[in-house]
């Protein structure tokens, strides 16, 4: 019903259901929140270093399973014997220029030189904090990136091949189309949210989630996304998941149709069918919204009846079924 291609309006793409991204109105709305609470919305001491111990990717992880979060909504995601690095954004600040806007709470843990051999990049959507000019033009030249797969939503391609990536190992999916990479299987879905790296480009690429399922594991990747009626459908037709990757930060009631905060990650992990655990993403590296930085992570954090995996930045770290895991490191 809800899973199917994604549909065009002109040049712009359409949600999966209607959707609207706020008015001048709601703008003004929110500007009182943005002046007064800006010293919450960002760390009040230096957070890190946080380090990765490039060496533990020497060997494949032993539950078949291994995920490390660099922060927001970055991950390397070792999925039986597959290495997929999703949403990489190793730049200084999520913005179009590198003197102005959101600045990064810590450093990044390991040098893109430092990955293993990667065999493929996901990119869910043209966002800034998902698609970091820099890092995308620094991995099209880095060796363990050489033979890796791209893939991204319709349109992104053109956008990765302008900092560098040969287009010839781009693979651009809608929506339900997906691409084999070794034994994994990921499918490009749909998600609630919109596109574009300007005011006037809105909507002309398209914007997704994945599933990356193998012969041992299944893990959903949802990016970003408010909340909508087909992740019932995503947790009938592709799950059970050992791990649901879900967006809690950068949230604000004001914009709940395109970012589903906190307690709509714990109803949409429901959705999905609420078995396996609950990764939080999308919070602790960027000042993106208008909460106190810590919010999203407290609130899902005291969250009855859920199994959350919350690793402490750059750390490698194994998916075992069902065992939670509760860093503390934003404390």
């Amino acid at each position: 019903m809800y899973l199917r291609p994604a549909e065009k309006d002109g040049r712009k793409f359409l949600n999966p259901i209607p959707t609207s991204l706020g008015s001048f109105t709601t703008m003004l709305k929110t500007l009182p929140k943005f002046f007064l609470g800006a010293a919450e919305r960002s760390p009040k001491t230096a957070l890190g270093p946080f380090h990765t111990d490039a060496r533990i990717y020497a060997t494949f992880p032993q539950s078949g399973l291994r995920v490390t979060w660099f922060g927001h909504s970055s991950l390397l995601v070792e999925i039986d014997g597959v290495r997929i690095l999703i949403d990489p954004v190793w730049d200084e600040r999520a913005a179009p220029t590198t003197w102005a806007g959101p600045k990064r709470f810590f450093s990044p843990t390991l040098g893109l030189r430092g990955l293993s051999a990667i065999d493929a990049v996901i990119i869910s959507h043209d966002h800034f904090d998902h698609l970091g000019a820099e890092t995308v033009r620094q991995l099209a030249q880095t060796e363990s990136t050489r033979l890796a797969r791209w893939i991204t939503p319709l349109g992104v391609g053109a956008t990765l091949a302008g900092f560098g990536v040969d287009p010839s190992r781009c693979s651009e999916l809608n929506w339900t189309e997906s691409i084999a990479v070794g034994p994994v299987t990921v499918a490009a879905l749909p998600a609630r949210h919109f596109s574009g790296r300007s005011l006037f480009n809105r909507f002309q690429t398209l914007w997704a989630s994945f599933v990356l399922a193998g012969p041992g594991h299944r893990v959903y990747y949802g990016a970003d996304s408010g909340e909508w009626p087909g992740f019932s459908e995503i947790g009938e037709k592709f799950g059970p998941f050992d791990l649901a990757m879900l967006e809690i930060g950068a949230f604000d009631p004001a914009w709940a149709s395109i970012h589903m905060g906190p307690d709509g990650a714990v109803r949409s992990f429901r959705a999905l069918g609420g078995q396996g655990l609950l990764m939080p993403i999308h919070w602790g590296l960027f000042d993106l919204a208008l909460h106190p930085w810590t919010q999203p992570i407290e609130r899902i954090s005291a969250a009855e009846g859920l199994k959350l995996w919350s690793p402490t930045p750059g750390a490698p770290t194994e998916v075992v079924p069902d065992l939670e895991l509760r860093s503390d490191w934003w404390r």
